[in-house]
């Protein structure tokens, strides 16, 4: 053991989680109740030992296992092909194939937990969804606390349709001074009992997955005795390590790495301004013919727009080309037989126009034609 790097969002709470069978037990119980909807469960795409818990209990329980979510149905297929999920055959449907089956034989394994806007489970929720729908027999299980945080997120997105007036009932009740925890439960559970049943995690319903206070003691501990070092663990700014050793060299920069799926590598910081200027702002690519002898313009310049939309934008776009023609003629006969010369001319004068007259900045590509 060379060093240990850990994190909880578990360490307020105290005691220890028992993940495995707790978990594999829960989902079970959970299983064999729904009966006559979908079983929609809603989990972190990450993970897999979850995903493995839920393919299981479906084959157990002769249900249909459909990924439903961009992320999760990712990170199965990678699972499934590095040899980290298995899948008996027969087992796993598409998500447009739910609605083949029987609902009581499908079970839908969602991205969604922390309320994501865009998640599967959300669009779900708002009847958005292209192939998943909710009936009132159907049961939603959030297989995840919430992180701290994302609490009216997951509100918004995971109560039931129809849902304000037993919500003003409940809000009504919980005022009362002498009502009893037992009955706020109650409470609780009417407010969704007219849609589809949804399940929160709890310390009765869905264990957490993250270490709580006391598995953190416990994981150094085992950390510190690994090392043969009874003191407690250092943190550093980076590590290096060989098979015997470790050292702290040096600051390593930090920060998100974005990768680009249609190459290899990273993407530097250049492109990203680049692709966010664009974005914002759109292209405008002025096109300008010059006499290769003489340096004189030749013809209209003209100039394409792409993302870039102005009122009166005709009107603007005339002056602009212009402005253009102008720039050519004041500019000296050097400057216009260098084509970068005259590219960066261009640019500057053509952005200043745009600014001023829009407020708006595109980006400015330049193309001389050298005729």
């Amino acid at each position: 053991m060379l060093a240990l790097f850990a994190d909880s969002t578990n360490i307020d709470r105290r005691g220890v989680h028992r993940i495995r069978a707790r978990r594999r037990s829960t989902h079970s119980r959970r299983s064999s109740r729904a009966r006559r909807g979908k079983l929609i469960v809603a989990a972190f795409a990450s993970s897999i030992y979850r995903m493995q818990i839920l393919v299981d209990l479906a084959a157990q329980f002769d249900r249909k296992v459909a990924f439903v979510g961009r992320g999760m149905v990712r990170n199965s297929e990678i699972a499934q092909r590095l040899g980290y999920l298995r899948i008996p055959a027969g087992v796993q449907i598409r998500d447009s194939e739910v609605g083949n089956y029987p609902a009581q034989d499908v079970l839908c394994l969602s991205t969604g937990t922390q309320g994501e806007p865009m998640s599967a489970l959300s669009r779900i929720a708002i009847d958005d969804h292209r192939h998943v729908k909710v009936g009132p027999d159907d049961t939603v299980v959030l297989s995840a606390r919430s992180i701290p945080g994302n609490e009216k997120a997951i509100g918004r997105g995971h109560q039931p349709p129809g849902a304000s007036r037993r919500r003003r009932d409940l809000r009504r009740h919980q005022a009362r001074p002498r009502l009893r925890a037992r009955q706020r439960r109650r409470a609780e559970a009417d407010a969704v009992a007219r849609a589809a049943a949804v399940l929160h995690p709890g310390p009765r319903r869905i264990p957490s997955a993250v270490a709580a206070r006391a598995d953190c003691r416990t994981s150094i501990r085992w950390a510190r005795s690994a090392a043969g070092d009874p003191r407690s663990p250092r943190t550093a700014t980076s590590c290096s390590s060989t098979s015997t050793a470790a050292a702290s060299p040096a600051r390593r920069p930090v920060g998100r790495v974005l990768i680009d799926d249609t190459r290899t590598g990273e993407v530097g910081d250049e492109v990203l301004r680049d692709r966010r200027h664009l974005a914002e702002d759109g292209l405008v690519v002025p096109v300008v013919a010059i006499n290769k002898q003489t340096g004189a313009l030749e013809g209209v310049p003209d100039i394409i727009t792409r993302g870039f939309v102005m009122e009166n934008s005709q009107a603007l776009l005339a002056d602009a080309s212009r402005l253009l023609a102008e720039v050519v003629e004041q500019a000296s006969l050097e400057e216009r037989t260098d084509q970068g010369l005259i590219k960066e001319k261009l640019r500057v004068e053509l952005r200043r126009f745009f600014r001023k007259r829009s407020g708006r900045r595109p980006f400015v590509l330049p193309v001389i034609m050298e005729i």
